[in-house]
Protein backbone atom coordinates (compact mmCIF):
# COMPACT_ATOMS: atom_id res chain seq x y z
CA UNK A 1 0.00 0.00 0.00
CA UNK A 2 1.11 3.48 -0.79
CA UNK A 3 0.97 6.51 1.31
CA UNK A 4 -1.33 8.34 1.79
CA UNK A 5 -3.21 5.40 3.21
CA UNK A 6 -7.06 5.57 2.82
CA UNK A 7 -7.32 6.13 6.84
CA UNK A 8 -4.30 8.56 6.87
CA UNK A 9 -2.89 11.49 4.52
CA UNK A 10 0.13 12.52 6.59
CA UNK A 11 3.39 12.36 4.59
CA UNK A 12 6.15 9.21 5.65
CA UNK A 13 7.96 11.77 7.91
CA UNK A 14 5.17 13.99 9.50
CA UNK A 15 4.64 10.81 12.63
CA UNK A 16 7.82 10.71 15.14
CA UNK A 17 8.60 7.22 16.28
CA UNK A 18 6.60 7.38 18.94
CA UNK A 19 2.85 7.80 18.83
CA UNK A 20 0.03 8.62 21.94
CA UNK A 21 -3.31 6.71 21.38
CA UNK A 22 -6.57 7.96 22.72
CA UNK A 23 -9.33 6.59 21.95
CA UNK A 24 -11.15 10.19 21.61
CA UNK A 25 -9.93 12.74 18.74
CA UNK A 26 -10.88 15.27 21.48
CA UNK A 27 -8.40 13.57 24.00
CA UNK A 28 -5.90 13.44 21.05
CA UNK A 29 -6.40 16.97 20.52
CA UNK A 30 -6.33 17.94 24.49
CA UNK A 31 -2.74 16.04 24.60
CA UNK A 32 -1.50 18.13 21.65
CA UNK A 33 -2.35 21.48 22.97
CA UNK A 34 -1.20 20.74 26.37
CA UNK A 35 1.75 19.10 26.63
CA UNK A 36 3.34 19.55 22.95
CA UNK A 37 5.23 22.50 21.69
CA UNK A 38 4.88 23.32 17.85
CA UNK A 39 2.39 20.73 17.60
CA UNK A 40 0.91 20.30 13.62
CA UNK A 41 -2.23 18.50 12.81
CA UNK A 42 -0.84 15.89 10.22
CA UNK A 43 -4.15 13.89 10.14
CA UNK A 44 -7.66 14.84 10.16
CA UNK A 45 -9.30 12.03 8.02
CA UNK A 46 -12.63 11.03 9.27
CA UNK A 47 -11.85 13.86 12.03
CA UNK A 48 -9.46 10.86 13.69
CA UNK A 49 -6.93 14.04 14.57
CA UNK A 50 -3.45 13.02 14.73
CA UNK A 51 -0.53 15.98 15.68
CA UNK A 52 3.35 15.87 16.16
CA UNK A 53 5.04 18.42 18.41
CA UNK A 54 7.72 18.41 20.63
CA UNK A 55 7.83 17.40 24.68
CA UNK A 56 10.27 18.52 26.50
CA UNK A 57 12.66 18.74 23.42
CA UNK A 58 11.71 15.05 22.30
CA UNK A 59 9.59 14.88 19.12
CA UNK A 60 5.96 13.13 19.80
CA UNK A 61 3.25 11.86 18.09
CA UNK A 62 -0.27 11.79 19.25
CA UNK A 63 -3.02 10.35 16.79
CA UNK A 64 -6.74 8.89 18.01
CA UNK A 65 -7.54 5.35 17.08
CA UNK A 66 -11.53 5.40 17.79
CA UNK A 67 -13.38 2.84 19.58
CA UNK A 68 -12.77 -0.88 18.87
CA UNK A 69 -10.30 -3.18 18.11
CA UNK A 70 -10.80 -3.21 14.22
CA UNK A 71 -10.68 0.95 14.71
CA UNK A 72 -7.29 0.61 16.56
CA UNK A 73 -6.47 -2.23 14.21
CA UNK A 74 -6.60 -0.57 10.95
CA UNK A 75 -4.44 3.05 12.78
CA UNK A 76 -1.88 1.10 14.04
CA UNK A 77 -1.06 -1.23 11.22
CA UNK A 78 -0.64 1.31 9.07
CA UNK A 79 1.60 3.32 11.60
CA UNK A 80 3.29 0.10 12.19
CA UNK A 81 4.15 -0.85 8.50
CA UNK A 82 3.93 2.51 6.44
CA UNK A 83 4.52 5.18 8.42
CA UNK A 84 7.92 3.03 10.37
CA UNK A 85 6.78 4.10 13.56
CA UNK A 86 8.14 2.53 16.52
CA UNK A 87 6.26 2.61 19.36
CA UNK A 88 2.60 2.81 19.91
CA UNK A 89 1.47 3.43 23.37
CA UNK A 90 -2.34 3.50 24.18
CA UNK A 91 -3.54 6.27 26.61
CA UNK A 92 -7.14 5.01 27.00
CA UNK A 93 -9.79 4.26 29.81
CA UNK A 94 -10.78 1.23 31.62
CA UNK A 95 -13.43 -0.29 33.62
CA UNK A 96 -11.79 -1.39 37.11
CA UNK A 97 -12.77 -5.24 38.33
CA UNK A 98 -11.07 -4.62 41.09
CA UNK A 99 -12.09 -3.07 44.55
CA UNK A 100 -8.21 -1.26 44.98
CA UNK A 101 -8.99 0.61 41.86
CA UNK A 102 -10.62 3.74 41.47
CA UNK A 103 -11.13 6.60 38.98
CA UNK A 104 -8.06 7.71 37.89
CA UNK A 105 -5.76 5.01 39.22
CA UNK A 106 -4.00 4.07 36.22
CA UNK A 107 -3.38 0.14 34.85
CA UNK A 108 -0.65 -0.93 32.55
CA UNK A 109 -1.62 -4.02 30.71
CA UNK A 110 1.05 -6.35 30.48
CA UNK A 111 -1.18 -8.76 28.75
CA UNK A 112 -4.59 -8.41 26.85
CA UNK A 113 -7.14 -10.93 27.47
CA UNK A 114 -9.66 -11.17 24.83
CA UNK A 115 -13.52 -12.40 23.21
CA UNK A 116 -12.09 -11.23 19.93
CA UNK A 117 -11.69 -13.05 16.89
CA UNK A 118 -8.70 -10.64 15.69
CA UNK A 119 -5.84 -13.20 16.00
CA UNK A 120 -7.38 -15.53 13.72
CA UNK A 121 -5.52 -13.89 11.18
CA UNK A 122 -2.56 -15.49 11.65
CA UNK A 123 -3.60 -18.76 11.77
CA UNK A 124 -1.31 -19.85 14.57
CA UNK A 125 -1.66 -23.37 15.78
CA UNK A 126 -2.87 -22.86 19.29
CA UNK A 127 -3.81 -19.27 21.33
CA UNK A 128 -1.52 -16.70 21.18
CA UNK A 129 -0.66 -14.29 24.36
CA UNK A 130 -0.94 -10.73 23.30
CA UNK A 131 1.40 -8.85 25.41
CA UNK A 132 2.98 -5.32 25.70
CA UNK A 133 6.83 -4.29 25.64
CA UNK A 134 8.18 -4.96 28.51
CA UNK A 135 10.92 -2.19 28.57
CA UNK A 136 7.70 0.01 28.17
CA UNK A 137 5.83 -1.78 31.05
CA UNK A 138 8.89 -1.59 33.32
CA UNK A 139 9.50 1.89 32.54
CA UNK A 140 5.99 2.97 33.06
CA UNK A 141 5.59 1.90 36.56
CA UNK A 142 8.68 3.45 37.53
CA UNK A 143 7.18 6.39 36.32
CA UNK A 144 4.36 5.75 38.30
CA UNK A 145 6.23 4.84 41.86
CA UNK A 146 8.26 8.35 41.53
CA UNK A 147 5.00 10.03 41.12
CA UNK A 148 3.40 9.07 43.65
CA UNK A 149 0.38 7.11 41.52
CA UNK A 150 -1.68 4.27 42.49
CA UNK A 151 -1.34 1.74 39.72
CA UNK A 152 -1.25 -2.15 39.15
CA UNK A 153 0.33 -3.88 36.40
CA UNK A 154 -1.32 -7.09 35.32
CA UNK A 155 -4.10 -8.35 32.33
CA UNK A 156 -6.61 -6.74 31.12
CA UNK A 157 -9.63 -7.64 28.88
CA UNK A 158 -10.43 -6.15 25.55
CA UNK A 159 -13.64 -7.05 24.68
CA UNK A 160 -15.68 -6.60 21.25
CA UNK A 161 -18.72 -5.82 23.41
CA UNK A 162 -19.98 -2.76 25.28
CA UNK A 163 -23.32 -3.48 25.87
CA UNK A 164 -22.88 -7.26 27.19
CA UNK A 165 -26.55 -8.76 28.05
CA UNK A 166 -25.21 -11.79 29.38
CA UNK A 167 -21.79 -11.53 30.62
CA UNK A 168 -20.99 -8.08 32.43
CA UNK A 169 -17.14 -9.43 32.44
CA UNK A 170 -16.93 -10.56 36.25
CA UNK A 171 -15.48 -13.75 35.33
CA UNK A 172 -12.41 -12.24 34.50
CA UNK A 173 -12.52 -10.77 37.97
CA UNK A 174 -12.18 -13.67 39.00
CA UNK A 175 -8.88 -14.44 37.45
CA UNK A 176 -6.90 -11.39 38.70
CA UNK A 177 -7.62 -9.49 35.46
CA UNK A 178 -7.54 -5.67 36.65
CA UNK A 179 -9.92 -4.37 34.15
CA UNK A 180 -11.86 -4.35 30.82
CA UNK A 181 -11.17 -1.83 27.36
CA UNK A 182 -11.63 -2.64 23.97
CA UNK A 183 -8.56 -1.98 22.22
CA UNK A 184 -5.33 -3.32 23.75
CA UNK A 185 -5.33 -6.89 22.40
CA UNK A 186 -5.45 -6.15 18.84
CA UNK A 187 -2.45 -3.42 19.49
CA UNK A 188 -0.47 -6.06 20.71
CA UNK A 189 -0.46 -8.23 18.21
CA UNK A 190 0.05 -5.75 15.40
CA UNK A 191 3.18 -4.86 17.59
CA UNK A 192 4.40 -8.36 17.39
CA UNK A 193 3.79 -9.11 14.28
CA UNK A 194 5.29 -6.25 13.14
CA UNK A 195 8.28 -6.72 15.49
CA UNK A 196 7.46 -3.36 17.10
CA UNK A 197 6.61 -1.84 20.38
CA UNK A 198 3.55 -1.03 22.10
CA UNK A 199 1.58 -0.49 25.58
CA UNK A 200 -1.46 0.13 26.60
CA UNK A 201 -1.70 2.68 29.96
CA UNK A 202 -5.13 3.10 30.75
CA UNK A 203 -6.99 5.12 33.61
CA UNK A 204 -9.81 4.00 35.54
CA UNK A 205 -13.07 5.61 34.51
CA UNK A 206 -15.57 3.45 35.94
CA UNK A 207 -16.09 0.72 38.64
CA UNK A 208 -18.01 -2.22 38.26
CA UNK A 209 -17.25 -2.41 42.24
CA UNK A 210 -18.38 0.85 43.14
CA UNK A 211 -20.72 2.46 40.35
CA UNK A 212 -21.28 5.43 42.19
CA UNK A 213 -17.66 6.73 41.70
CA UNK A 214 -17.92 6.31 37.66
CA UNK A 215 -17.17 9.65 35.43
CA UNK A 216 -18.50 11.55 33.04
CA UNK A 217 -17.26 12.05 29.20
CA UNK A 218 -15.49 15.32 30.28
CA UNK A 219 -14.08 13.97 33.22
CA UNK A 220 -12.76 11.62 30.69
CA UNK A 221 -10.95 13.87 28.17
CA UNK A 222 -9.46 16.17 30.46
CA UNK A 223 -8.95 14.19 33.80
CA UNK A 224 -6.03 11.85 32.90
CA UNK A 225 -3.73 13.59 33.15
CA UNK A 226 -1.07 11.68 34.74
CA UNK A 227 -1.78 8.97 32.46
CA UNK A 228 -0.82 11.43 29.47
CA UNK A 229 2.27 12.60 31.48
CA UNK A 230 3.31 8.82 32.40
CA UNK A 231 3.26 8.06 28.46
CA UNK A 232 5.16 11.49 27.18
CA UNK A 233 7.81 10.78 29.95
CA UNK A 234 8.58 7.29 28.76
CA UNK A 235 8.01 8.22 24.72
CA UNK A 236 11.25 7.06 22.80
CA UNK A 237 12.70 9.22 19.80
Amino acid sequence: MSIPTPHITAKKEDFAKTVLMPGDPLRSKFIAETYLENAVLVNNVRGVQGYTGYYKGKRVSVMASGMGQPAIGIYSYELFNFYDVSSIIRVGSCGSFQADLDPCDIVIAMGACTDSNYASQYALPGTFCPIADFDLVRRAADKCEKMGVNYRVGNIFSSDIFYNECHPGMEWAKMGVLGVEMESAALYCNAARAGKKALCICSVSDSFIHPEKNMDAEARRTAFTKMMEIALEIAEE
